[in-house]
């Protein structure tokens, strides 16, 4: 690895939430005994999150992923005559792939430790297994939900690192390749001359060197493709935007399917989708503009949503934005990792890390866990009903919903509106309140019995609870969601 690829791997580290259970933060901790405990529990934990590796990182703040600096110089150190390195991965059983980078940021010095996922066998360092809950080192023994996973987890390809076009030449790179995209979106100057793009290419490893010219990574073909249908093997996961005349799928009004890069043709979807849907003419300080239907930001997150957490492993299925009368459908194929009634407060898994590092690092995602809260806010805020979360057998669906008013609402409308109000609420630092949810339905003071009736009916079904069970005045009661 080269000097900038360390600072990018520092920085995609630094940005991942507190609770990350496959990265460790650390300044100068260098006992040997807990490195080794802590890889164990690094291994075993990606296993389980289904990351490629684990991280052991020195000179980042804990609390707060402040960049520090460490003192600690892991490739000289030694372990009675072994060095430490060689002396890890003698006790690491089964034996797994092991890497200690060491450099320097400005005047801070910084040592990671990469070790790699283990599958379908835990790792053990000097015959015990550990794994991290949480932020916390535990024996694994404690948490034999978590072994049987591992135990099952076969090693697995990555699909962003397969191969999607092998053994071109440079100048078949580069057409394929939207390389002048590419560094437009990293905020990165082109360089002059094309040595210097090939070799771009390969430090951010969208291509790699063969023996016979190159090879073109699925990341770089699913990200930056002039043309996806030009990569045999992924054009069928290129985005399909169709239009129906109605609020079923009985006739088709337009079909639209993504040509470029999910990368470099996102902005052009969410021009397309603002543009062809319905729209009213407003008046803001003496100026006519158009505003959509539905909000923008909102359909964007979850356009985003579906392209990172899709499963590539569903042969035949592709992300999918379906447009009826009166709602949108998100498709991706794929179950999510997580509940979805969780979708709001948890930290988000993805099975294309690789994939959702780089939307993150060219703007088209926000901060992990940030997207669906944006979604939720952008319905409320609009007085929009609640977006409706769908699992299937092997897709996930959002529905996102046009204007209707509260009468025209039915039971199950108010109350899932109800949960996720208490939800995003509660992750605001805030509680939900008979005022907080009347304001959000806009419904008047005088009729706050319906907005109670609404959240009896939300706490019957169990999604929300009191925050204070002895508290016995309605007229100041908090609520939150149920898994509190």
């Amino acid at each position: 690895m080269k000097q900038q690829e360390f600072e990018i791997l520092l920085k995609d580290l630094q940005a991942l939430p507190k609770e990350c259970e496959w990265v460790e933060f650390k300044v100068n901790n260098s006992n040997p005994q807990e490195i080794g405990e802590y890889l164990s529990a690094l291994s075993n934990s990606a296993c389980y999150h289904k990351q490629p590796y684990g991280y052991l990182v020195f000179g980042v703040e804990d609390t707060t992923h402040r960049f520090i600096g460490t003192s600690f110089h892991p490739l000289i150190e030694k372990k009675g005559n072994q060095e430490l390195e060689n002396w890890l991965a003698t006790l690491l059983n089964p034996r797994i792939d092991l890497n200690i980078y060491e450099f320097n940021l400005g005047q801070m010095h910084f040592s990671i430790f990469r070790v790699e996922a283990t599958r379908n066998t835990p790792v053990s360092f000097k015959g015990d297994f550990y794994i991290r809950i949480g932020s916390y080192k535990k024996h694994l023994d404690d948490h034999p939900e978590r072994e049987r996973k591992i135990w099952s987890i076969e090693k697995q390809l990555v699909f962003e690192n397969e191969i999607a076009k092998e053994h071109i030449s440079e100048e078949e790179v580069l057409t394929l390749i939207d390389y002048p995209s590419f560094f437009e979106l990293l905020k990165l100057p082109l360089p002059d001359n094309q040595t210097a793009i090939l070799e771009r290419l390969i430090q951010e490893r969208i291509i790699v060197k063969s023996l016979k010219g190159y090879n073109i990574r699925n990341i770089g073909a699913i990200l930056f493709a002039k043309d996806i249908e030009a990569f045999e093997l992924i054009a069928r996961k290129a985005i399909r935007v169709i239009f129906y005349d109605g609020n079923n799928r009985i006739k088709t009004k337009k079909e639209q399917l993504g040509k470029k890069g999910y990368a470099v043709g996102f902005e052009g979807l969410i021009k397309y989708l603002e543009d062809q849907l319905p729209s009213n003419e407003v008046i803001d300080k003496a100026l006519r503009k158009k505003v959509t239907l539905y909000p923008i930001l909102a359909l964007r997150e979850l356009v985003a949503n579906a392209i990172i957490h899709q499963d590539f492993s569903i042969k035949g299925s592709s992300p999918m934005v379906e447009i009826f009368n009166n709602r949108i459908e998100i498709t991706n194929p794929g179950k999510p990792l997580i509940d979805p009634l969780r979708f709001v407060d948890h930290n988000p898994e993805s099975r294309n890390e690789i994939l959702a590092r780089f939307m993150r690092r060219v703007n088209i995602c926000e901060e992990r866990g940030s997207g669906i809260d944006k979604v939720v806010f952008e319905c409320e805020f609009n007085q929009l009903p609640a977006p409706e979360i769908i699992v299937g057998d092997d897709y996930t669906r959002v529905i996102l919903f046009s204007y209707k008013g509260l009468r025209n609402m039915d039971k199950q409308d108010k109350v899932r509106a109800c949960y996720l109000h208490a939800c995003l609420k509660y992750v605001s630092g805030e509680f939900m309140t008979n005022q907080s949810l009347r304001e959000r339905f806009g419904i008047e003071e005088h009729n706050y019995s319906i907005a109670s009736r609404i959240i009896a009916d939300t706490k019957d079904v169990k999604l929300v609870k009191d925050y204070d069970p002895d508290n016995r005045s309605r007229t100041y009661a908090k609520y939150v969601p149920y898994w509190l």
